[in-house]
């Protein structure tokens, strides 16, 4: 199914950047693309929740330029991101009434987008010389992923 697909992507995006792809389904909720009311994900759609996710995805991407800023392959950073990308393809499943297959493929993304992005990021680091190109890079493609994603649940 297509949206097993959007859940998939949406799972990479969590581990490029967890707090980008709960902002971006936080919206999604609050604009009533994700019909979630009377579900355990309700509370993505409450009014305060997408200002507050994305206050957090912009001191995310913030955080990431910092050199003391943790590898995401250490456990409580990617552990963040599996949770989010669960949340991500739970969200995206429920549309499909599959919130179980959802959060599988979720939590797939999140450990291709984790350990993949970290591999890119590296070697385009490489390759420029310099690592805060590619982390812009990296934010780019996240925030784009995540509105790709969005807009096509419209």
């Amino acid at each position: 199914m297509a949206i097993f697909g959007l859940a998939f992507s949406m799972g990479v995006v969590a581990g490029l950047r967890a707090m980008t792809a709960a902002a971006a389904l936080s919206w999604a909720a609050r604009a009533g693309l994700l019909e979630l009311r009377h579900t355990w994900l309700e509370f993505l759609g409450h009014a305060a929740t997408p200002w507050i996710l994305a206050a957090l995805a912009i001191a995310e991407l913030v955080r990431d330029q910092m050199p003391s800023t943790p590898s995401r392959r250490a456990p409580a950073p990617f552990g963040a991101r599996l949770v989010v990308g669960a949340v991500a393809g739970a969200a995206l499943g429920s549309l499909v009434r599959r919130w179980s297959g959802g959060m599988l493929v979720g939590v797939a993304g999140a450990v291709v987008g984790t350990l993949g992005g970290h591999a890119a990021r590296a070697h385009l680091s490489s390759a420029l010389g310099r690592d805060r190109p590619a982390a812009l890079v990296e934010d780019a493609v996240a925030v784009a992923g995540a509105s790709l994603i969005i807009a096509a649940l419209t």
